[in-house]
């Protein structure tokens, strides 16, 4: 856990174990963040990058997404990847070996990016070239959902293995999803204790707004429904950006940072 969000600090006794001079710069670097990531949209924005959050817990897929979509995106639609991990560039590598352009962040011991890490990433890929970014964030059930990164569209992915109640132990992941992929659906037959039915039920009863989609990404069921939902958010996002709006996505603030700052 990191010190940056406040997770790194504990609860005692149904009391938060964090004095008023900690709070004050949890939001103080809150402020900052929030700053940031509105000239990260910006600029995103002024290049017509349609920039997606991809966000989970580990191993529910996201890089194995990432892998399929590009080998299915449409001739002539320009996609690149910034990747977040704690360490290691094992995903950016899969993903170059996949034909896209990666930029991978070693966050070290934090367990979320923040908006200053895409700023710093984002400079070493041509803005130009580009009109899908996908922001594959740590592995993180929890503080991922209360950092905004200039990011336009959040999607959270459940894994079958996972289990169909995570919407209920992390709502605050899950109402910050604009779509949540249900994954690895493939597995099904062998995890009767999942459910698809009840896991959209969960979402409903936390109020997530996040449209469905059921895949699985290795065999390639509900890729098309994907991609569909990818394309038609890129035309959106560049008939609002004509219009001078610059969609900013729902950030949840009853975790990470704020969670701990008691706000």
């Amino acid at each position: 856990m990191c010190q940056t969000c406040g997770c790194a600090n504990t609860e005692t006794s149904g009391k938060a174990d964090t004095d008023p001079r900690t709070l004050e710069v949890m939001a103080s670097l809150l402020s900052v963040n929030d700053a940031q990531a509105a000239r990260n949209r910006d600029l995103f924005g002024r290049h017509n990058i349609l920039t997606v959050n991809l966000m989970s817990s580990p191993g529910a897929g996201k890089t194995t997404l990432l892998e399929e979509t590009a080998a299915r995106i449409p001739d002539g639609l320009r996609v690149a990847v910034i990747e977040g991990d704690l360490a290691t560039e094992n995903d950016a590598d899969r993903i170059r070996a996949a034909g896209l352009k990666a930029v991978q962040i070693t966050t070290g011991s934090a367990c979320h990016l923040d908006a200053a890490m895409v700023e710093r990433a984002q400079g070493e890929l041509d803005l130009h070239a580009i009109d899908v970014l996908f922001i594959e964030n740590v592995g993180n059930l929890v503080c991922p959902a209360s950092f905004d990164l200039g990011q336009h569209f959040n999607v959270t992915l459940l894994s079958v293995p996972e289990g169909d109640d995570k919407p209920l132990k992390y709502p605050v992941m899950f109402r910050a999803a604009d779509l949540v992929l249900l994954t690895k659906t493939d597995l099904a037959p062998h995890i009767p204790d999942f459910a698809t039915q009840r896991a959209r039920e969960y979402l409903q009863r936390i109020a997530s707004p996040a449209h469905c989609i059921e895949l699985a990404s290795r065999t390639g069921d509900g890729m098309d429904a994907w991609l569909d939902w990818l394309m038609t958010g890129l035309q959106t996002h560049r008939r609002d950006l004509a219009t001078g709006i610059n969609r900013r996505p729902h950030i949840e603030r009853a975790a990470g940072a704020e969670a701990h700052s008691g706000d």
